[in-house]
């Protein structure tokens, strides 16, 4: 009972953070969360409303912040290198549909195998520097940070190309139809793949412990430098979807735009999300709240007017506050207070059997 309810305890603050903002809007607008259904530019019928701007505008967030915590919990560090790795990915995906003479499925499918391919190429190099090198992760993963977009520059020649295809429409906006935007669909897709592999494997199991005591894995068995390895390629992998739904979004592909700045953010839905930045024990749920909170604050502060130069720095208020709240110190002395009135009760109710 007592591991069940650590268990959720890590959900706490993620779930906090929703259910505030969920009150908040509420009452400074109670149709803040309708959901209608209205035509879009093709006359097919799809889901609007700020709810779904928050699932679907999370949609590469949600899946880097998923690679990002397994990254996190087995190697102890971050890597900051998740958008510029998503802009190569994205590079690479429009290099090869501007390659033929028409976008189609098999050029789709072959763009995004190869971009994922290149992503993971690129992963396992900040692996090798982290697992073999022993390099910290925030500082081997700074190298592509630096260069990744200048990489994404020269893969197109430092052009800005634009795709213009029903196919790439339907993979960023809506497949005809469907009325669920497709990036959520995605993100349900991977979702679903995360949890088969563990389910069926011991990935999870084996990531924890690399994370918690290398030296134990190793002992029993486990080939800690391949775990950590595998973490940073499945990141990869992620970053080639996040980057593929984001060209797709746009139907162009900008390298000093694309993903800017959501390596931070994926982190601290991480953070958010109730795991140790140390490394370890993990629940990817609560990456993934984390990752639903922070849109959330997002599109409340747009709703409310907030210029796009100030929205920065309200978030990082309130993510302040959030990460505080999850820190282990104000745990302790919540986990102290609770436990204190648990006993007292606990002692009045002795006294009071006594009498």
């Amino acid at each position: 009972m007592a591991k069940k309810l650590s268990n959720y305890s890590q959900l706490l603050i993620p779930l906090i953070a929703i259910l505030l903002l969920i009150l908040f809007n509420l009452i400074r607008d109670p149709e803040f969360f309708s959901v209608g259904i209205a035509a879009n530019n093709n006359g097919f019928p799809v889901l609007q409303g700020n709810l779904i701007s928050i699932l679907n505008g999370a949609s590469e967030l949600v899946i880097l912040s998923m690679g990002m915590t397994l990254v996190t919990a087995a190697s102890g560090g971050q890597d900051i290198s998740v958008g510029a790795l998503a802009a190569i990915a994205g590079s690479v995906f429009v290099k090869v549909l501007k390659s033929g003479s028409s976008i189609n499925g098999g050029t789709v499918i072959a763009g995004f195998i190869l971009c994922c391919i290149v992503a993971m190429i690129f992963g396992s190099a900040n692996g090798t520097l982290v697992a073999c090198f022993k390099i910290q992760p925030m500082i081997a993963t700074l190298i592509l940070f630096t260069c990744g977009r200048s990489i994404a520059y020269w893969i197109n020649g430092g052009a800005t190309p634009t795709l213009e295809s029903p196919i790439i429409t339907a993979i960023g906006s809506f497949i005809p139809g469907i009325p669920v935007p497709t990036p959520i669909l995605i993100v349900i897709v991977t979702g679903i793949v995360f949890a088969l592999v563990f389910r069926f494997t011991n990935l999870g199991l084996y990531v924890q412990t690399v994370g918690i005591n290398q030296g134990a894995a190793r002992l029993n068995g486990i080939n800690h430098i391949w775990i950590k390895l595998l973490a940073f390629i499945i990141l990869g992998a992620c970053c080639s979807v996040a980057g593929m739904i984001n060209v797709c979004r746009l139907s162009l592909i900008n390298h000093e735009t694309i993903l800017i700045n959501i390596e931070m953010d994926a982190i601290l839905a991480v953070a958010i999300g109730g795991n140790s930045l140390g490394g370890g024990k993990f629940r990817m749920i609560g990456s993934v709240l984390g990752a639903y909170a922070i849109q959330m604050l997002t599109i409340t502060l747009y709703a409310m007017k907030v210029s796009s130069t100030d929205v920065k720095a309200y978030k990082a208020i309130v993510i302040i506050i959030l990460v505080v709240m999850g820190s282990p110190v104000v745990k302790e002395a919540v986990g102290n207070f609770w436990n204190k009135r648990i006993k007292r009760n606990h002692a009045a109710v002795g006294k009071g059997a006594e009498s």
